[in-house]
């Protein structure tokens, strides 16, 4: 007999071990389809959000040279090739701070 001759209580059941690893397959999929959209949400949530303000102009004291620059929420910083820091209020632009940095040899 073929399986489309046979009747339905003749067929075999599907065992329960079975159906609980359909259900877990099927479960757990839906966790990692899930996982996956809410990741990419936050990358897309976090790339509109607006960037960081820079100032406009700085002005370093001396014949200083920047190397890096660097920020916090109301200050910025400049590592100048003197070594020294440079610390700035973001507000007024004036020098907070300077931190001279000793070398290593």
């Amino acid at each position: 007999m073929r399986n489309s001759e046979m009747k339905p209580e003749e067929e075999m059941a599907e065992p329960a071990n079975l159906r609980f690893l359909r259900r877990l397959v099927t479960v757990l999929t839906a966790t990692m389809i899930g996982g996956l959209l809410l990741i990419i949400a936050l990358i897309v949530i976090r790339f509109n959000d607006r960037p960081p303000t820079l100032p406009s102009e700085i002005t370093l004291p001396g014949d200083a040279r920047p190397v890096s620059f660097t920020q916090g929420p109301d200050w910025f910083a400049i590592t100048t090739d003197a070594d020294e820091i440079l610390i700035f209020d973001r507000v007024t632009g004036q020098l907070r701070q300077s931190i001279a940095i000793n070398p290593t040899d």
